[in-house]
């Protein structure tokens, strides 16, 4: 255990809200940080109107709080994040892919889960399963899957495969075939009378 990952022991809450974002680990730290204040300010500022035992009364209740929630996280304390979930997704991404090439469809989806459970955030691993969606017909899932991605940080530098497999799935539900398109075709972006005459040439 790093010396600084073991200072978060040092308040109640700390090592699971700063080492993992933890709702919970940021609702005890708030709780003993009133406890805390409390404890002070009717020790050393309002001593006069609080009674020596009710002062006494929250200094316990605060190092009971304190003792209790050190001894719950050291004895559970967040593992580190290292580069070996990273080597394990990249595993299970690899074999995804193979999966997929291959048309295994059940292989790639199941290891593109277990990827995504180890990495929530690879936005590589969920475009390849959303496109894996669309290519087993399972448009509503798939465009679901697209749009929950578009809309998060691991979406940004895929926006544009995002927005090429939006169309094929329009296409799809046109009971069209997208796998037939060109891979890289670009949709023009005509406008006005282009955009008519090119719509009257497709009809």
């Amino acid at each position: 255990m790093g010396l600084a990952r073991s200072l978060t022991l040092v308040w109640p809450g700390l090592p699971w809200l700063w080492l993992r974002g933890s709702v919970g680990g940021l609702v005890l730290a708030l709780a003993f940080a009133v406890l805390l204040d409390m404890a002070i300010v009717t020790t050393w500022i309002w001593s006069e109107l609080v009674g020596l035992q009710v002062s006494i009364g929250i200094w316990t209740a605060a190092i009971a709080v304190w003792i209790v929630a050190t001894a719950s996280a050291a004895s559970s304390f967040p593992a580190p994040i290292s580069g070996e979930p990273d080597a394990a997704v990249d595993t299970l991404f690899v074999k995804a892919r193979d999966a997929y090439l291959a048309h295994d469809w059940l292989t790639a989806e199941t290891r593109l889960k277990a990827a995504l459970a180890l990495a929530p955030t690879d936005g590589e691993a969920q475009l390849l399963l959303a496109t894996l969606l669309r290519r087993v017909g399972r448009t509503a899932e798939a465009k679901r899957a697209l749009e929950q991605l578009s809309r998060s940080d691991s979406g940004a530098a895929w926006q544009a495969a995002i927005a090429r497999e939006l169309v094929l799935l329009e296409h799809s539900g046109r009971d069209e075939q997208p796998e037939q398109q060109p891979r890289d075709a670009v949709i023009p972006m005509a406008s006005g009378g282009s955009a008519e005459a090119s719509t009257e040439k497709a009809a």
